[in-house]
This record gives C-alpha cells, sequence and structure tokens, in this order.
C-alpha cells in the first residue's frame, strides 16, 4: 500500500529540499499539512499538488 501521509522530515526527502524549507512552505500556505496529536502530517496529495503548481510556473 503507497503511503497516505508523510512526516515533514520525510516529505523533505521527496521534495529534495530541507526540513526548514518544507516548515516555511507549510507557514506559508504553499504546502498543506495537518496537525494531529502534537505532530504534523503532510498527505501525499499535498505534495503532488505542490509539485505540480511548481510545474505551472
Amino acid at each position: 500500500m503507497e503511503r497516505l501521509f508523510y512526516r515533514p522530515n520525510d516529505a523533505a526527502t521527496v521534495l529534495g529540499m530541507s526540513r526548514t524549507a518544507v516548515f516555511r512552505l507549510i507557514k506559508t500556505g504553499e504546502l498543506r499539512s495537518i496537525k494531529r496529536d502534537g505532530y504534523r502530517l503532510i498527505p501525499a496529495a499535498a505534495l503532488l499538488d505542490f509539485a505540480r503548481d511548481l510545474e505551472a510556473v
């Protein structure tokens, strides 16, 4: 089964950027995420949407 959610460190690896950059994207609203029980999760669909938005520029 494919992963549905990624922790910020894992999302940074997938996107090829730093963890700090991922948190900056979350803060600015460019990358969707959810906070659950004190930790942050990024939906796999949000990573795909972010990559598509980058390509569209």
